[in-house]
């Protein structure tokens, strides 16, 4: 059997077990009742390594459309922009939402690029190694007329990390048969940058250092527990 067609077994599969748990099951526990509710703005170091907040870089607020849906969506977003001593710029987005359930699910990097005018030329999963565990992650390439935007990103749902909607779903449904209804936060790094190579390069060191900065008790938020299920046992 194709890869294709295990994935659309799967999906079936998960949808047919999601109706399952909304039916006989429907989860009342919000994990981040029971976690607590992140402060994107202090979790997220203004300064590490040599990366210091860009002072002159623009706030591109989004349209009122657009921050209809992001305020349905999320809780709290996070924007900043970094910059090294060598003068390369990251562009950090973060976003939280306390209820990862189909309607209030986080919106992927390359369905939201598209829809504001982007191409995404490139996209592939890889492994970043952030502080003490690796981070499955997904880099994109996207371009618009002249701005080539490298972009890494990865999504915790619950308590792992969640980058294609298949996992989504089966991680919901994973934390449901418990209970729980799991939150969501969007990590996104982009950077500027013709060469994709180079981007993610950047990038990856970027988040390495990031991750260094960011304590040890809170790295299970951002980046993932360390094994399957561990955080609400």
């Amino acid at each position: 059997m194709t890869t294709l067609r295990w994935r659309a077994v799967l999906v079936f599969v998960a949808m047919s077990l999601a109706a399952w748990v909304a039916y006989y099951n429907k989860p009342t526990v919000y994990m981040s009742d029971k976690l607590g509710k992140p402060n994107l703005e202090t979790l997220f170091p203004l300064q590490f390594a040599d990366w210091t907040l860009d002072q002159r870089a623009a706030v591109i607020m989004p349209s009122p459309d657009t921050l209809a849906i992001l305020n349905k969506i999320y809780n709290q977003t996070l924007s900043r922009t970094y910059i090294n001593k060598a003068g390369y710029r990251i562009m950090l987005s973060v976003a939280y939402g306390g209820d990862q359930s189909d309607a209030t699910r986080a919106h992927l990097p390359e369905v939201c690029y598209p829809a504001q005018g982007f191409q995404i030329t490139a996209n592939q999963t890889t492994q970043l190694r952030l502080a003490d565990r690796d981070v499955s992650s997904r880099l994109l390439m996207s371009k618009q007329g002249s701005r080539d935007e490298p972009i890494t990103y990865w999504l915790v749902v619950g308590d792992q990390v969640s980058n294609s909607r298949t996992d989504q779903k089966l991680t919901q449904i994973r934390l449901g048969l418990k209970g729980l209804i799991p939150d969501g936060m969007l990590v996104r790094v982009s950077s500027i940058d013709p060469s994709m190579a180079r981007g993610h390069q950047m990038q990856a060191r970027f988040l390495a250092d990031m991750a260094n900065a960011i304590p040890e008790s809170a790295r299970s938020r951002v980046f993932g527990v360390l094994g399957l299920g561990l955080a609400m046992n």
